[in-house]
C-alpha cells in the first residue's frame, strides 16, 4: 500500500517534534508499505530544520516543502500556513505520480483537506482527516475569537468540509464524535487512535543515565525518606503548576512529602518565584531532561501529576504524552484535568480530580502517600498493563490501517 501523509508539522528524531507522523510511518514502513511524508521545512516545534527538498529516513520517503519562518502565533504563523497548503499544491503533479492508496490530512489546521481531496480524486485513494486538536473551535476557546472572525470562519468551512468528504476521520480525542457529528461527519467514519509509544525506547531505559544534578537531589530525598510527587513536562499557563505548588504549600508541614519538577518553559521563573515566595523547601526544580531519560527519571518518583487548566475542550477527550510516559513506569497517576471517563479512570491507575482545585490535589496527594509502597506499585501496575495492551505504535498503526482497509 502507498500512503500519502500531508502534515505540515512533521518532525523526526534528528529535527524534534511533531513525532506521531514520524513513529506511525516507520511502523507502516516496516509492515512493508511504501510511505511519503509531506511537511514544511520550517516548524516552530522542532529543534533543528531540514532543508527543502526530498529525504529518506529509515524508509520513510520526506518531502520538505518551503515556507516562512516565524517565531509565535501571530500573522506569520498563519501566512505560513497558506504557503504550505500553496506548496502542496504546487507539487500535485508528483504527489499524484506517487500513486497513493491512502491520503491522509494531519496539519491540525483543517486547509490541507483541500489538496489532499484533490489528490485522492485523481488517484481514488482512501482520503483521511486525522483529527489533533479540534479547529476551529480550540482556537476559539483558547484565543477568545468569534465564530465571525474571518480566519475562524475559513477554518470552520475546513472543518465541515473535511467531515462531509473524507472516508474516515483518525481522531486522537475518544470522545470527539459528538462535536464533528454537528458539523457533517457521520459515526461509521470515525475512529479514535491515541498517541503511544514505542516499545524499544523503554526497553532500552536502564541505558540511559540521569544528569548529576537530577541524581543527587532524587538520591537524597530518597535516602531521607521522601514520597516524592513528580511532574515532568512542559511548564506553561496549559499545565496548570501552581496548583501544584499550592497545593504542596498547604502541606509544608508534611515532612515526608517532597515535590520534584522536571523541565522548562515560560512560567517556570515564575513558579519558582511563587514556592520561593512561600518559603517552601519540599519543591524542587530541575532541568529538563533529554527524552531518552525520561523513564529512569520516572522510575524515582512515588507519584506522577499531570494538570491542566479549566476547559471545555476536556470534555472531548485528551491525549497527554506524560500520561503514557506514567503508565509506563508503573507509578500511580494524580490527574488534575476537566475530562470524563479519562484513561487513568478506565484503568484504575490514578486519582482525578477537578482540574485547578488545590483541594482536591492536595487530598489526592495525602492519600496516595498513605498508600504502602506496595499499594501504589499495584495502582501503577495496571497503568502499565493498559499502555502495553493499547498504546504502543504498533499495535496504533496497524489499527489505522484495518480502519481504511
Amino acid at each position: 500500500m502507498n500512503i500519502l501523509m500531508i502534515s505540515h508539522y512533521a518532525g523526526a528524531p534528528q529535527y524534534g517534534m511533531e513525532f506521531r507522523s514520524y513513529y506511525m510511518a516507520r511502523e507502516w514502513v516496516r509492515m512493508g508499505h511504501r510511505v511519503t511524508v509531506v511537511g514544511a521545512a520550517f516548524s516552530h516545534l522542532r529543534k533543528a530544520q531540514p532543508q527543502v527538498g526530498r529525504e529518506t529516513l529509515e524508509g520513510i520517503e520526506y518531502l520538505w516543502l518551503p515556507t516562512t519562518h516565524y517565531e509565535d502565533n501571530g500573522a506569520k504563523r498563519v501566512v505560513s500556513m497558506f504557503q504550505f497548503v500553496a506548496q502542496v499544491y504546487r507539487h500535485r503533479r508528483e504527489l499524484v505520480a506517487f500513486r497513493p492508496d491512502v491520503v491522509i490530512a494531519s496539519s491540525v489546521y483543517t486547509f490541507d483537506i483541500y489538496p489532499c481531496h484533490y489528490i485522492a480524486r485523481r488517484t481514488g485513494a482512501k482520503l483521511v482527516y486525522e483529527v489533533h486538536d479540534l479547529w476551529p473551535l480550540s482556537v476559539m476557546v483558547i484565543g477568545g475569537y468569534s465564530p465571525r472572525h474571518p480566519f475562524i470562519w475559513l477554518l470552520q468551512r475546513g472543518e465541515n468540509y473535511a467531515y462531509r468528504h473524507c472516508d474516515k476521520v483518525v481522531s486522537m480525542l475518544d470522545k470527539a464524535f459528538p462535536h464533528m457529528q454537528r458539523h457533517g461527519l457521520t459515526e461509521d467514519r470515525f475512529c479514535c487512535i491515541p498517541n503511544g509509544f514505542l516499545k524499544e525506547e523503554w526497553e532500552n531505559a536502564d541505558s540511559h543515565t540521569l544528569p548529576d544534578e537530577h541524581a543527587r537531589l532524587l538520591e537524597r530525598l530518597h535516602e531521607e525518606g521522601k514520597c516524592i510527587v513528580g511532574f515532568a513536562g512542559g511548564h506553561t499557563q496549559s499545565t496548570a503548576m501552581d496548583v501544584l505548588i499550592e497545593a504542596a504549600r498547604e502541606l509544608k508541614e508534611r515532612s515526608d512529602l517532597a515535590f520534584v519538577l522536571v523541565g522548562g518553559g515560560p512560567q517556570k521563573a515564575d513558579l519558582m518565584a511563587l514556592a520561593e515566595g512561600y518559603g517552601l523547601a519540599n519543591v524542587h526544580f530541575l532541568p529538563p531532561v533529554d527524552k531518552n531519560c525520561i523513564p529512569r527519571l520516572l522510575q524515582a518518583f512515588d507519584i506522577c501529576y499531570a494538570g491542566g487548566i479549566h476547559s471545555s475542550l476536556h470534555r472531548y477527550g485528551t491525549s497527554f504524552n506524560k500520561i503514557i510516559d506514567y503508565m509506563l513506569a508503573a507509578k500511580p497517576i494524580l490527574k488534575s484535568v476537566d475530562e470524563p471517563g479519562s484513561e487513568v479512570e478506565r484503568a484504575g491507575c490514578g486519582i482525578q480530580v477537578e482540574a485547578e482545585n488545590v483541594g482536591q490535589v492536595r487530598e489526592a496527594v495525602e492519600r496516595l502517600a498513605a498508600m504502602s509502597a506496595a499499594e501504589r506499585a499495584a495502582m501503577g501496575e495496571k497503568g502499565r498493563r493498559y499502555a502495553v495492551a493499547n498504546l504502543e505504535y504498533h499495535t496504533l498503526s496497524q489499527k489505522f490501517i484495518d480502519s481504511v482497509s
